[in-house]
């Protein structure tokens, strides 16, 4: 071991976090020749706190365009060689486990500086254990979702599902994120008045029904409150969103270990039916659990926070989703 280097992913939050943060990962391993370790023990979607969740939710992988991986749970048995960077994880183990909210911010800042330096850092393991969107190319996410396949189970129930809603259909998919109490950070201006916020996805829907479409036109709606599918649902009658469990009222986000494997299941399927429709409404813009569809899906409508009248609709070049 003392003779590899290694990029460590690892995560514990949503699945577009964790797969956005994995491609700027598999960025640097790649451009440095290191391993690298998809690390996503204490998953929020695992109860069991040594257990990996990447091979619970996909297939084992060795090799991702030339980069080695290690993705199981060979991680509690593997000793990595320091120096480490960030500086934080040379203290002794026991010093790294409750790393405070702040320490976490300052590594995510000097991962960002690592990367865009594009200069090789003197560690052998290097560990990215924070939120790192945006810090790699389209090009590198999308090879991460061509490279990595979820399990065979999961893509079973999607492609039924695929065959029940979508086949003779052109689909508009509605991603409404809204948090159920928990703090959702970055997202919240778009919630600051809800009630503006759900005339806001109505409008959109309402737009993207009038765009020309080659089939009839089905809406498809994934949202974290149940509250907000009554609302949509009671505005658009004719909205359909796979069953899921949710969580109480304000009680907190799906991706959540109380929601079992079953909720990271849940939350796959969504992901990637999304990523099939015709058009994708993203509210808000900044969920990184619309990024799948963001990247494949022909037409975008998103929303601007200084403007939250206007619309802005996307489209993706075809040999984007075309070549995926």
């Amino acid at each position: 071991m003392t003779k590899e280097r290694f990029v460590i992913s690892r995560r514990r939050t949503g699945f577009g976090d964790c797969l956005w943060s994995l491609a700027s990962a598999w960025s640097y391993a790649q451009r440095t020749g290191r391993t690298l370790v998809i690390d996503w023990r204490g998953s929020c979607y695992v109860g069991q706190p040594f257990s990996n969740a990447f091979p619970v939710f996909f297939e084992p992988v060795d090799d991702i365009a030339g980069v080695p991986v290690i993705c199981d749970d060979r991680v509690n048995q593997l000793s990595f060689p320091g120096p480490f960077f960030p500086r934080w994880w040379n203290r002794p183990s026991i010093d790294c486990i409750n790393r405070p909210d702040e320490q976490i911010f300052r590594e995510r800042d000097e991962l960002t500086e690592l990367f865009q330096a594009r200069e090789d850092n003197e560690a052998n393991t290097i560990v990215c254990d924070a939120c790192l969107m945006w810090r790699c190319s389209e090009e590198a996410e999308r090879l991460i979702f061509r490279n990595i396949k979820l399990r065979s189970e999961i893509r079973a129930r999607i492609d039924a599902l695929y065959e029940e809603h979508f086949s003779g259909y052109s689909v508009i998919g509605v991603h409404v994120r809204h948090g159920n109490g928990e703090d959702i950070m970055g997202h919240a201006p778009y919630w600051a008045d809800s009630e503006l916020a759900l005339r806001q996805v109505g409008m959109a829907i309402c737009k993207a029904k009038a765009l020309p479409y080659p089939k009839p036109v089905k809406v498809f709606l994934c949202t974290d409150s149940a509250q907000v599918l009554d609302q949509v649902s009671g505005l658009f009658p004719d909205v359909f969103a796979v069953p899921k469990r949710f969580q109480a009222d304000r009680a907190g986000p799906l991706h959540s270990a109380e929601m079992g494997i079953e909720g990271g299941v849940s939350a796959l399927v969504d992901m990637y039916l999304l990523a099939r429709c015709a058009t994708v409404i993203r509210f808000p813009p900044t969920s990184a659990f619309t990024r799948y569809a963001r990247l494949l899906v022909p037409r975008i409508i998103e929303f601007d926070l200084s403007n939250p009248e206007h619309l802005t609709m996307i489209d993706n070049p075809y040999e984007h989703f075309a070549a995926s």
